[in-house]
C-alpha cells in the first residue's frame, strides 16, 4: 500500500463517517475533557482550602494532595489580603471577591495546559467503549478493515484540537494580562 492509496482512502472515510462517528467522538471526546478538568478543579480549589485552614487536621489532610489551585492563589501578593482585611472584609469576602479573581489569571495558564492533556488521555477512554474518538476509530476500523487511515484521520483530529485550543488558550491569556501593573 503505498501514500496516494492511503490518502484516497482517508478522503474515502472522512467523507463517509466524519458527521456519524468522528464529530460524534470529538464531542465525547471534548465533553469527557471537560467534565474531567471541572470536577478536577473544584477538588483542587477544596483542597486548596483545606490547605489553607487553620484547623491543623484539614491542613494535614489537604498536604497530601499538591495542586494547581493552591499556587495560583499563593502566588498573589500578600499585601492584596492585608489591603481587604485592612478595610475590615471578612477572610471569605477578600478570598472571593479580592484574592481569587486575581489568582485565576495565575491558575488559566496550567489549567488550560491540563485541559490540553486530558484531552489526549481521553483515547484512555476507549477502553471502556465510551464513544471517544478511539472507540470511533474502532467503529471504523471494523467496518472498513483499514487500521492506518482511521489513525491518521484521529491523529489529525487530536492536533487540531490542541493546536487550536493552545493558540486559543495563549489569546485569553494575553488578553487577561493587559490589565496587570507591573
Amino acid at each position: 500500500m503505498n501514500f496516494a492509496t492511503i490518502g484516497q482512502n482517508i478522503v474515502k472515510l472522512t467523507a463517509k463517517y466524519w458527521d456519524k462517528f468522528l464529530l460524534t467522538g470529538m464531542g465525547y471526546t471534548l465533553s469527557l475533557a471537560a467534565i474531567t478538568v471541572a470536577v478536577g478543579a473544584i477538588l483542587g480549589a477544596l483542597i486548596a482550602f483545606m490547605r489553607m485552614s487553620k484547623i491543623a487536621p484539614l491542613r494535614w489532610i489537604a498536604s497530601i494532595y499538591t495542586e494547581i489551585i493552591r499556587s495560583g492563589i499563593l502566588a498573589v501578593d500578600i499585601g492584596q489580603t492585608e489591603a481587604a482585611r485592612s478595610l475590615g472584609m471578612s477572610h471569605r469576602l477578600t478570598m472571593t471577591q479580592i484574592i481569587l479573581p486575581q489568582a485565576i489569571k495565575n491558575i488559566l495558564p496550567a489549567l488550560g495546559n491540563e485541559f490540553i492533556m486530558i484531552i489526549k488521555d481521553t483515547s484512555l477512554a476507549s477502553t471502556f467503549f465510551i464513544g471517544d474518538l478511539m472507540t470511533q476509530v474502532l467503529v471504523v476500523k471494523g467496518a472498513t478493515y483499514l487500521t492506518i487511515e482511521p489513525l491518521i484521520m484521529v491523529a489529525v483530529i487530536y492536533f487540531a484540537l490542541t493546536f487550536v485550543l493552545t493558540k486559543l488558550l495563549g489569546v485569553f491569556e494575553r488578553r487577561l494580562r493587559r490589565g496587570d501593573v507591573r
